[in-house]
């Protein structure tokens, strides 16, 4: 795993190429899915969440028409947190996201393949993997408020 050094005066480092990095240049390795750790060059902290979101708020605010979060999604964000019992949304965000990229990624090699499929198959495959993927979510949803209603019951 590749170690980028987060220093005071805000500069990242990366060790492995012995240069001072850009979060443009971390996202450039995201992009190439290129595993690394940003951690504070004095305490050792792991700092990578910030920086992964640092990365998302330049990339919002740099373009005003590729928004992802609109101000109404990032206030819900805000009241999942303040929850008693906060919804499983992280989950639930990353298995969505992986199915949605996975099913771009698919169609975009299906098209390269002139198609191999017809556009009518492809998009019936897509629904019903969506269709299961809901499914399981909500199965899942729903056990776990099982399991959380029973909680402090004797």
């Amino acid at each position: 795993m590749r170690v980028i050094r987060k220093y005071a005066n805000r500069r990242l480092y990366d060790t492995e190429q012995s240069r001072y990095v850009t979060l443009e240049d971390l996202r450039g390795l995201i992009l190439d899915e290129v595993p690394f750790r940003v951690e504070d060059a004095k305490s050792g902290e792991d700092l990578t969440r910030t920086i992964l979101l640092s990365i998302i708020i330049e990339q919002e605010q740099a373009d005003g028409d590729a928004q992802v979060f609109s101000n109404d999604l990032l206030a819900q964000f805000i009241r999942v947190y303040d929850m008693a019992q906060p919804l499983p949304l992280a989950r639930y965000l990353e298995q969505g996201t992986k199915l949605m990229l996975e099913q771009q990624h698919r169609m975009q090699d299906q098209w390269q393949q002139a198609m191999r499929h017809s556009p009518m198959e492809l998009m019936r495959e897509m629904a019903e993997e969506n269709m299961k993927f809901w499914q399981k979510t909500i199965s899942q949803a729903g056990s776990t408020s099982d399991d959380d209603s029973g909680k402090g019951q004797s």
